[in-house]
Formats: C-alpha cells, structure tokens, sequence
C-alpha cells in the first residue's frame, strides 16, 4: 500500500479547525475560512533559449480578503503544488490578521527550478505569469512578493509587465522590488529581524539573556542570515546551520561550535542559500547529515527552510536543552510534533507570528509605494519592531491569560478577527 504524503493545507485546515473549535464559530463561517475564497490555474508558455517552446504551471491563492487586498509571495519550486500554495495562502491570511495590517492572504508559484532556466528565461517566465493572471490581481485586489527561489528582479519584470498591460504606472501592486525602484529600505532584513524580535522577546519572557543561549537554524535563505545577524547582535551563538545542496540534491548541516561566522558562510553560498560543501570544509565546519540541524545541543531552534520539517518521526531528535523553536518557515512543524514540542513545555514562536516580519515590512512597500514617499531604513526597522513586539506580546497575554500555547493563541486571535470582518461585511 503506498503511503500517503505529507499535504500541507490538510495541515493548515486541522489548525484552523482546532481554533474554530475553540471560538465555536458556526458552520457558514467554518466553510468559508476553511478553503480558499477564489483560485486560478493556469499555464505559462514559454520560449526557451534553445527555440523550444515549455509550457510551465502556474497558480494563485487567495484565502481571504475581508480585512483588505490579498498579500502573499510567489514561489519558483520544482515539487510545488496546489495544495502547498492553498496552506501557504491561509496561513497568510492569519499572519496579517496576528500583525493586525489591513490585509488578507493570497500565495503565488510555479512549478520550475530557476536553478535551470537562464536569465532570459526566467524573465519570461515572469512576464507570462503576469499576463495569464493580471486581471485578478492589483494594488487593491492582491499584492505579490517574492518567495521561496524569487527575488527583487522577478519582482521587477513582474511590475513591468503589469504596467506595461494597465497602460499606467502602479508601484503598489507588487512589493519586494528593488530598493530606488519602488522598493523599500529595510524589507531584506525584515522577515530575518522579525523572528528574532519574537525570540528576543520569548527569552524575556523566560528571563533568559540571549548571550548566554546558542541557537541551530535550518536553512541558509535571506530569513536564516538576517535572522543570524541580529540573533549575534544580541549576543547569541548560533553554532549550526543548514542548507540544500543542488548537485546533491539533499542537505547537509554544518556545525562549528565555537559559533559560524556569518560573513564567512556568506562568501561560499550561492544566491539561492546553497552552501558549498567543500569551500565550508576548508574553513574549519563540520559536514553532518541535513537533519542533524534538529538534533544539536541549543537553547533556540529556527526551522526557516520549508514546511514539514519536524514531525512526529523527528521531533523527539530534539535535545532536552531546546527552550524555544521560533519558526521562521511557513508550517515546518506537524500537529503530531506539536504534541511532542507541548508536552516538553517548549517556547514556541509559531510560524505566522515569528515570520510575519516579511510580510509587515512589504506592507511598509505598499504603504511607501501607494503615496510615493519613501522612509529611512531605521524608520522602517524601528516601526517593524514596534509592530512586531505589540503582536507577540498580545499572543503571549491572549496565551498566559487563556492558559493556551502560542500556536493556539495566534490561531484565536487571526480568526477571530477574519471571522469577524466576514461577518462584518455580510458575507456569513
């Protein structure tokens, strides 16, 4: 008998079933959060440098936009699929709704690996998910960004493309893009910062210093070394990192316990957060298995790679010193290593709380862009910590006052408030 895999929106839709179980929300309201209130499939012809002609498929997700114009990234991923861009559009729309931006939740992808398509192509590529979707998205209908193996370029050609089919000029309609092309200062730090703003704030909580606390982070992308910049600006050690290897095709750890130095990994990844395994070597890490991340003696895990990555089967690999896992990827824990991480009273930030950064900080774009007004980086970092300390900090008094944990006092409060701009506007 084949062995069912792992589906992510049966992930998200258990979680939201356990909170409207908990408001006691009825059945109407129930139905409606539980899918997505509209999506598209599509396909992207596209010419390739060879002449050939490769058809790619595309999709958009929008949950929700009662509390405003749908938000959310657009993935370039080979295994992507339609129920992982369904969970990942619901659980944007409850990371607006916990940040308390007037926003909903929509997700983006395509089924590709960038790592094989040229320049030339993956502009094309943009350009023709535009062109089959544009329609359906806009400055005050659905806001993209960039994702997982998508950066401020593709967010360029996107706009682009996008103005160049309205006829007009609408920097608004995308975020992400770069910094003097309606881009904002601050938004590469900001999903990285953002999850150390919640850790900073879970150790107070704890009475914990962060120099006294060593931390392991799975993944090497933008949130990881922006995450690892600050953790070591507050004093920690971060002293394992991993990262997938394409011409492996797996991931490995690298460990230095006198701690990794950020500057130096940098020099020896590739864009896409791949760490050369031999140029590490040279420099003194230990290669270890890609799970080993998991299994290291620290205070504070950050699973900021992908979904799906500590379960019922791993989860119990932790070591009894792990006090906090702040997750800084979208659904990288399952419900049954949720029991595991409850049942050791381990502090956990959950993911629509601890990575919501990213997704204030492109509001902060939206905002700029919309009024063609653009602020300081500190203005920006100052005002993302203000937003994101106000959030954790009503999820913790919601949680402590409620006897809750973090994930389930998150997921009461963001449905809560989308239950109840539904009801609002009538809809339920």
């Amino acid at each position: 008998m084949v062995k069912n895999s792992y589906n992510p929106f049966e992930t998200a839709q258990k979680q939201f079933d356990r909170a409207a179980d908990m408001l006691e929300l009825d059945q109407a309201t129930r139905d409606l959060l539980r899918n997505p209130i509209r999506e598209f499939h599509f396909s992207i012809p596209i010419r390739m440098d060879d002449s050939q002609m490769k058809v790619f498929r595309g999709f958009r997700v929008q949950h929700n936009d009662a509390r405003g114009p749908a938000k959310g990234g657009l993935r370039f991923h080979p295994q992507e699929t339609i129920d992982t861009v369904r969970a990942l559009s619901m659980w944007m729309t409850w990371k607006t709704a916990v940040a308390d931006i007037p926003l909903g939740g929509g997700k983006g992808g395509v089924i590709c690996d960038p790592h094989n398509l040229s320049q030339i192509e993956q502009e094309r590529l943009c350009r023709g998910w535009v062109r089959q979707v544009f329609k359906n998205i806009g400055p005050s209908v659905d806001v993209p960004a960039p994702d997982v193996m998508t950066n401020p370029q593709h967010m360029l050609w996107m706009l682009d493309e996008y103005e160049t089919l309205r006829g007009e000029k609408l920097p608004g309609f995308i975020t992400g893009k770069p910094v003097g092309m309606g881009g904002s200062l601050g938004r590469k730090e900001a999903t990285g910062y953002g999850v150390i703003i919640t850790v900073r704030e879970a150790l107070k909580e704890l009475n914990i210093s962060p120099s006294d606390t060593l931390a392991s982070v799975q993944g090497f992308g933008n949130v990881s070394q922006y995450a690892i910049e600050l953790y070591e600006q507050l004093g920690g050690k971060v002293v394992c990192v991993s990262s997938w290897n394409q011409e492996d095709q797996t991931s490995y750890s690298f460990r230095k316990k006198e701690g990794v130095d950020l500057k130096e990994l940098r020099s020896v990844t590739n864009p896409f957060g791949g760490i050369d395994k031999q140029k590490v070597q040279e420099l003194g890490y230990e290669v270890l298995p890609g799970e080993a991340w998991l299994e290291q003696e620290v205070d504070i895990l950050i699973p900021a790679a992908l979904e799906n990555q500590i379960t019922g089967d791993n989860a119990e690999k932790m070591s009894k010193r792990v006090k906090i896992i702040a997750e800084g990827a979208n659904g990288p824990t399952t419900p049954d290593a949720d029991k595991v991480i409850n049942k050791r009273n381990i502090f956990i930030v959950p993911d629509f709380l601890a990575n919501a950064g990213g997704v204030t900080c492109s509001y902060f774009e939206q905002v700029q862009s919309n009024m063609n007004y653009f602020w300081e980086r500190d203005d920006v970092l100052s005002r993302l910590d203000v937003k994101m300390t106000a959030a954790f900090i009503a999820v913790s008094d919601f949680a402590r006052s409620n006897k809750l944990n973090m994930r389930d006092a998150a997921y009461v409060i963001s449905v809560n408030r989308v239950a109840q701009a539904c009801k609002d506007r009538g809809w339920v």
